[in-house]
């Protein structure tokens, strides 16, 4: 899979970084359709900006390293640092889409999204396009297996309590 991604680096050469971006924005809203179409408080837009910052903060870490480490000398330079600070942000942003009202909470799969665009977005700003598409793929066959078995289990408990013919969907 690592051939497929120097392959995009060699064909696109400079503007690989800014193919990184639309990338990036890309996968960021087809994450975010799932929550849009289910009406969710955070949708495309969302999803698109943390993909996409995410992908731009990666860019600037590693390319702050390349152009900044051999200022001075024994400078030592870590190129996922700032990277790494964007798991904490999202952890801010997922924390802010959960919502608990008695004891029903809602916003868990949102904020689990959320988390994931921006792995996304850190994934594709390093250049791992073929390991993020898989991903993408896999996780978008789940989601949808996981829908389907909720509708089921929502339709027995439907029957179970009201009897009869249940809801479809």
């Amino acid at each position: 899979m690592l051939f497929t991604d120097e392959l995009i680096v060699a064909w696109l050469g400079e503007f690989e970084w800014l193919f990184r971006i639309l990338v990036s924005c890309m996968l960021g809203f087809i994450i975010g359709l799932n929550r849009t179409h289910k009406q969710k408080p955070a949708g495309v837009k969302t999803y698109m900006y943390v993909a996409a910052a995410s992908t731009l903060i990666t860019i600037v870490s590693i390319q702050s390293v390349t152009l900044y480490a051999g200022l001075r000398e024994h400078t030592m330079m870590d190129p996922m640092r700032l990277a790494a600070q964007i798991v904490t942000g999202l952890g801010f942003i997922g924390a802010g889409v959960i919502l608990k009202d008695g004891i029903k909470i809602s916003g868990l799969t949102s904020a689990a999204m959320i988390f994931f665009a921006g792995g996304v977005g850190i994934g594709i700003g390093a250049g791992f396009y073929s390991i993020v598409v898989f991903a993408m793929i896999v996780t978008t066959l789940f989601l949808k297996l996981g829908e389907w078995v909720e509708s089921r289990e929502q339709q027995h408990e439907y029957k179970r309590m009201y009897g009869g013919e249940t809801i479809s969907k």
